[in-house]
């Protein structure tokens, strides 16, 4: 098991409700009691109910075997080494990810890295080194749609093969579906470029959140009128645009209302990569440095460009009253509860 501090900014594992998960970065970090595994393989972008539904199959089938739930995932994803910059928007950045599995009943994550030579192994190699050599996988996980090693050569048939000549059974993924459509995320990414944040939580089980350190910014909102808190999203494109309403955790012990800006500010500068900005309704004080999470709540407007500034910080006065109806509004302790991750 490695620390990862500096750049995720914290150590595995990772305890949740009374529990640990182990995060191992690379196969070079694996250790004996890693060993003996039922194991499932993906993305696992979101952690949605689909998602969750699978965990809690593959804990199902551990039983009181002693066996280690195991997910196998990637950074980058495989989406972003293919494709870059044209890759699909990633929900959940890879802290965000094991903050949201550590609550299920994951025993370890192992991330590995990749790159072109992961990518160039075969399905056999791929089977020998990560699940066989790797993890003693005595059960897999897997969905029936199914691809991996170079060029995406292996299929469920292949890995079934490879299961019985290794010593490892092999299951297809229980599929979950939502009004008559398959949970996945890029349905849920269609929600959120859609604005559509309730089908979002309906579909992903908890509120689509971001979260990220405050960085000192240009100061411009403070010029505008509207000090903003700047958060880095760590991910090359952003699933929302736009304005919102949203709720801010850890400024103090309960959610603060805000309005956030997530894009490329077109009336200020248009930079290339989208920014999160966060005006945090009524607060006064120094949020540098802080690691927030930001909730959202209610898609208010797409961002668009204004003549001058007169008129953005125009705009900006209105989208704050409009965020401030919603959440008097919206106050009732049903709405409170609706607001809590529920994996």
């Amino acid at each position: 098991m490695t620390a990862v501090g500096g750049a995720l900014g914290y150590n595995p594992p990772f305890p949740a409700f009374g529990r640990t998960m182990d995060f191992i970065r690379g196969l070079h970090n694996l250790r004996p009691h890693h060993h003996g595994t039922v194991a499932t393989i993906g993305n696992f972008d979101g952690v949605h109910r689909g998602h969750t539904h699978l965990i809690e199959h593959l804990a199902a089938s551990a039983g009181g075997s002693g066996l280690r739930t195991t997910l196998v995932t990637f950074e980058p994803l495989p989406s972003e080494f293919f494709a870059g910059d044209h890759a699909p928007p990633r929900l959940t950045r890879l802290r965000e990810k094991l903050e949201l599995l550590a609550k299920l009943p994951v025993d370890q994550v192992l991330c590995l890295r990749f790159d072109a030579r992961l990518a160039a192994l075969s399905p056999e190699d791929f089977v020998r080194r990560v699940l066989v050599d790797g993890l003693g996988v005595r059960h897999l996980l897997v969905g029936d749609d199914f691809r991996f090693g170079h060029r995406r050569q292996g299929d469920f048939r292949r890995l079934a093969q490879l299961g019985q000549a290794l010593g490892f059974t092999v299951e297809t993924a229980p599929t979950l579906i939502d009004h008559g459509e398959r949970i996945s995320s890029t349905r849920i990414r269609a929600a959120l470029a859609g604005g559509e944040l309730d089908l979002a939580q309906r579909l992903l089980g908890h509120p689509y959140h971001m979260s990220g350190r405050v960085a000192r910014g240009d100061q411009r909102g403070r010029e505008l009128g509207f000090p903003t808190a700047n958060v880095h999203l760590h991910r090359r494109n952003s699933p929302v645009r736009g304005v919102f309403a949203v709720e801010v955790l850890g400024v103090s012990d309960r959610p603060w209302p805000a309005v956030a800006n997530v894009g490329i500010r077109p009336t200020v500068d248009g930079g290339r990569r989208a920014l999160l900005e966060v005006h945090l309704l009524d607060f006064h004080g120094d949020l540098y440095g802080r690691h927030l999470q930001i909730r959202f709540c209610r898609f208010i407007r797409p961002e668009r460009r204004f003549p001058d500034l007169a008129a953005l910080r125009a705009q900006i006065a209105a989208d704050v009253v409009v965020a401030r109806d919603f959440f008097n509004e919206h106050q009732e302790d049903d709405y409170r509860e609706r607001l809590q991750i529920h994996p």
